[in-house]
């Protein structure tokens, strides 16, 4: 997180909010918001999500994520907010809405969790 510069900026109820500046850590050679750099703000936040509501002695893993990327952007900052659609037992599935600044839809991903033991 750190080297991209992603910030958890708001934690609520049914949903965890953070912030990825659009600069050169994070911008592709033609100079926007890198797929792949969506994808990472966008897993950083749902498995984050996800871990907050699993009990004690377990965790969550990625096995599966999907993005489709609606808007580039070229600069400022970009906020994600992840909010559920399922949490089971053994799966979850959450929503991350990605925007600019101006409230406008960059990225919509979705990410299906595995609540596993820890170790």
């Amino acid at each position: 997180m750190e080297p991209l510069g992603i910030v958890f900026t708001e934690i609520g109820r049914d949903y965890l909010r953070g912030t990825m500046p659009v600069d050169g850590r994070t911008r592709q050679p033609y100079g926007l918001l890198h797929g792949g750099a969506s994808v990472l703000l966008a897993e950083t936040l749902g498995s984050s999500a996800g871990g907050l509501c699993v009990p004690e002695g377990k965790g969550v893993v990625g096995i599966e994520i999907n993005a489709n990327h609606v808007r580039g952007v070229r600069e400022g900052l970009v906020t994600g907010t992840a909010r559920p659609l399922h949490v089971g037992g053994s799966t979850h599935v959450w929503e991350i809405r990605i925007e600019d600044e101006a409230g406008r839809l960059v990225c919509v991903s979705r990410l299906t969790l595995a609540v596993v033991g820890r170790r």
